[in-house]
C-alpha cells in the first residue's frame, strides 16, 4: 500500500500511526468513514486542504477573458496541467468545456465548489489569472447557457494572436 495514502491518512488525524493493509483501507473507506468533504483527493495526492463541513456549491460564474494569456490558458487546458490539480482541476475543465460567450462578450459556465469563499482555490490557482470581472452566483444544479462554446472561442483567439501579417 502506498505510505503516501497513508501519511495522508494520518496527516487528516483520522488513523494512528500501525500499519495499515490495503483490504483494512479498502473496508474504512467503503464504511464512509472519510467523506469527500474531508477531502479524499488530498489524502490520495493532492491538496491538503481541508474543506471542513462545507457542503458543495454550485455557481453560475461570469467573466471576461484575459486574452493576453489566453495561448497560455489553452495549453494548460488541454495538456492535464489543470486537469491534473487537486482537488479541483477535472471540475475545472469540465467547467470550461460547459462555457460559453453570451451576447456581451462574457464567458459563462456553472461550476461546483466546495471552498468556503465562492471558487476561492479555483480563482487562486487558475480563473484570476486568465479572467478578469469574474461574479458567481449561487444555482442548485449545473446549467447550460446560450452562446458560442467557450473552447472554440479560445481557440480562435488564440489562432489569431499568432497570425503574423507578412511584411509587404
Amino acid at each position: 500500500m502506498s505510505t503516501r495514502i497513508c501519511s495522508g491518512i494520518r496527516a487528516a488525524g483520522i488513523l494512528s500511526a500501525r500499519a495499515w493493509t490495503s483490504e483494512r483501507l479498502m473496508i474504512f473507506l467503503a464504511t464512509g468513514i472519510l467523506s469527500m468533504r474531508r477531502g479524499i483527493h488530498g489524502l490520495l495526492g493532492g491538496a491538503s486542504k481541508d474543506y471542513g463541513s462545507k457542503s458543495a456549491m454550485i455557481y453560475h460564474v461570469r467573466a471576461r477573458l484575459r486574452e493576453d494569456t489566453a495561448a497560455a490558458f489553452l495549453a494548460k487546458l488541454t495538456d492535464g496541467t489543470i486537469e491534473n490539480q487537486r482537488p479541483d482541476g477535472r471540475e475545472l475543465v469540465a467547467s470550461m468545456k460547459r462555457a460559453v460567450v453570451s451576447e456581451d462578450g462574457l464567458i459563462e459556465w456553472s461550476e461546483l465548489c466546495y471552498c468556503d469563499s465562492p471558487l476561492a482555490h479555483e480563482r487562486g490557482t487558475v480563473l484570476d489569472s486568465h479572467f478578469d470581472e469574474i461574479s458567481t452566483e449561487p444555482i442548485d444544479a449545473h446549467e447550460s447557457y446560450s452562446g458560442r462554446a467557450f473552447m472554440d472561442y479560445l481557440r480562435t483567439v488564440v489562432r489569431q494572436a499568432s497570425y503574423v501579417v507578412p511584411r509587404a
